[in-house]
């Protein structure tokens, strides 16, 4: 068999079409609206009809309104269509002004405001405005005010991450998931909207965090703060493997800071982004890289050791769009770019479907199905081969 040419945009795009082809038609729910999340990774059946994520929903309709803008299929317009309808009737609260964070079908069982959720229906809004879907638009700057008005806070230049249901309580939790995911909505705003408030707030949360959060004799960034932004070493010690927030150092994060670092440098250049994603990839594969095994360990500790050692396809896929992004700056990282799509390829990609799975032990065995409450619907994969397709479309 030829080998495959992962720098091809025609390739690319293929992948992202085969990723789509899995969730589509069996996430589109009729009965209760949005999308069935919980998707078998091997074989695609719904293990589970109701449970509907405000992240699984927002990031299906970043997926199909991708699939829109590249020319796909024309369901990705009703696929996308039908999922945003879902976060305005069913997720949104017209009593609050803000986004469910869990519902049963249409009934809310999680009414918590969660920053980071708020930040996808920020990037789903945007997407599918790029996309020409109508109501793009409104829902990204119905997101955007919530969390403008309600976890700014601009004595630290950074979002706060959760609030009450009628956000008259913050929680003293402060982390940098959120952020980093609001940063690359708020990139996704300003590529829909052209509109500068966007570009720059997520200039300051980039540097606040990559270059005034990291730690001064390693540059590595910890995730978890007290309320007042001091580091809290111990925040989910005993939780190491948090769907959210695990305890340790993640590789894949400094692997997807470099990224976004990379695509801010795109819109608004300033000298330092470049230095700053490349030292931030290279931390990534340092502390990360399994080299008994292949692949990014989801948490690592203070000295480098594995925490969790299970792989993510998450990080792979952040490391391959950092990778291609670095090459345009630096050919090098095209050895870096071929070996993980590699790696992929050999371990992550469904060979039946082309979807990805979203975790394997530290060896790469598949140690059950994963039955938790879904919200990874090919989003990871499915974006990096859009930002990998780009790079090399402009080459």
């Amino acid at each position: 068999m030829t080998k495959p040419s992962y720098q091809s945009p025609d390739w690319l795009h293929q992948h992202i079409r085969d990723v789509l082809s899995f969730y589509y038609p069996s996430c589109v729910d009729i009965h209760y609206g949005g999308y069935a999340a919980q998707i078998d990774e091997q074989d695609g059946h719904v293990y589970d009809t109701r449970t509907r994520h405000l992240v699984a929903t927002a990031r299906a309709v970043h997926n199909f309104s991708v699939g829109l803008i590249l020319n796909g299929p024309t369901w990705c317009y009703t696929a996308a269509e039908h999922g945003l309808a879902f976060l305005e009737s069913a997720h949104w609260d017209d009593t609050n002004e803000g986004y469910h964070w869990l519902l049963k079908g249409r009934d809310t069982i999680d009414a918590t405001r969660q920053c980071y959720g708020h930040g996808f229906v920020m990037l789903a809004g945007a997407r599918a405005h790029q996309a020409g879907i109508k109501g793009g638009k409104a829902t990204l700057e119905r997101a955007f005010q919530a969390v403008d008005e309600h976890f700014w806070e601009p004595d630290h230049c950074l979002y706060a991450d959760e609030a009450s249901a009628d956000w008259g309580k913050l929680s003293p939790y402060r982390g940098l998931n959120a952020n980093m995911h609001t940063f690359e909505a708020l990139l996704a705003a300003y590529e829909a909207t052209g509109k500068k408030i966007y570009v720059a707030r997520a200039g300051t949360i980039a540097k606040t965090v990559t270059i005034d959060l990291a730690e001064d004799d390693t540059g590595r960034i910890w995730e978890h703060f007290t309320e007042d932004w001091k580091p809290d070493f111990e925040y989910n010690r005993n939780d190491p493997a948090h769907q959210f927030r695990p305890w340790g150092y993640q590789p894949g994060h400094h692997a997807e800071w470099a990224k976004l670092l990379l695509v801010l440098y795109e819109h608004a250049p300033e000298a330092w982004h470049v230095d700053r994603a490349t030292e931030l990839f290279e931390t990534a594969v340092d502390i990360g890289w399994d080299d008994g095994h292949g692949g990014l360990y989801y948490t690592v500790d203070r000295e480098g050791e594995p925490v969790v050692g299970d792989k993510f396809s998450w990080e792979i896929a952040e490391a391959i769009g950092a990778a291609a992004l670095l090459a345009q700056h630096d050919e090098d990282y095209l050895t870096w770019y071929d070996r993980l799509w590699e790696y992929a390829e050999t371990h992550f990609v469904n060979p039946r479907h082309g979807n990805w799975y979203e975790r394997l032990t530290r060896e790469h065995e598949r140690d059950s199905p994963n039955r938790g409450v879904a919200v990874e619907p090919g989003y990871h994969p499915l974006n990096n081969a859009w930002v990998a397709m780009q790079a090399f479309a402009d080459d």
